[in-house]
């Protein structure tokens, strides 16, 4: 049973019986004393595709959602299908944008480190490895001496994403981004 802290997107948890997947993750930190950081989390439903927002405390228990969880690796986009393989029976599972919504953008042909949620062998989302590796496609030149300072500047990578790198990395870099908050981790 996982705690409010530790949802990601992606995670299938169960409420009302019924299979959620966290699709976004707001954390609050109250400023008065004593009271605890609240996580808004907005859910999707995995079949209808219905909303629903809850608000926890970070020590709140979930229920995960009976789902089975298999290893896959991206194979491919068709127009607005994604497949991806399971790398223990090469089965094909396919899922479309609005399964997918905000993880496409970390999405690069040939990914591994992703886990496919089934129930009853019909797939429900995914849940993207905690970091993936893209390359920068194009960012502002570099300056002398930008090492020692903690500016930033604007890069675009390869699968259309745009983060905040520090200003001494260059276009054609590999760079390792965090898949949960969407920010620049390191260097690869």
């Amino acid at each position: 049973m996982p705690k409010a802290s530790d949802l990601k997107q992606g995670t299938a948890i169960e409420i009302n019986g019924e299979p959620y997947a966290v699709k976004q993750i707001e954390v609050r930190n109250p400023t008065s004393r004593g009271a605890s950081t609240l996580y808004k989390i907005r859910y999707a439903h995995m079949k209808s595709k219905q909303k629903l927002d809850q608000t926890y405390k970070g020590d709140d228990f979930l229920k995960e959602a009976d789902c089975t969880r298999i290893p896959v690796q991206f194979s491919f986009q068709d127009g607005e299908s994604y497949t991806f393989m399971n790398l223990e029976s090469y089965d094909q599972y396919t899922l479309n944008t609005e399964d997918l919504e905000s993880q496409i953008a970390y999405m690069l042909e040939g990914l591994e480190g992703i886990i496919m949620l089934l129930q009853d062998d019909t797939p429900l989302g995914i849940e993207l490895p905690t970091s993936v590796l893209l390359k920068i496609t194009q960012t502002p030149p570099s300056m002398k001496g930008s090492s020692a300072t903690k500016r930033t500047k604007t890069a675009l990578l390869s699968t259309g994403l745009e983060v905040q790198v520090p200003e001494y990395i260059e276009t054609d870099e590999i760079i390792k981004i965090n898949t949960e908050t969407g920010k620049f981790m390191s260097r690869a």
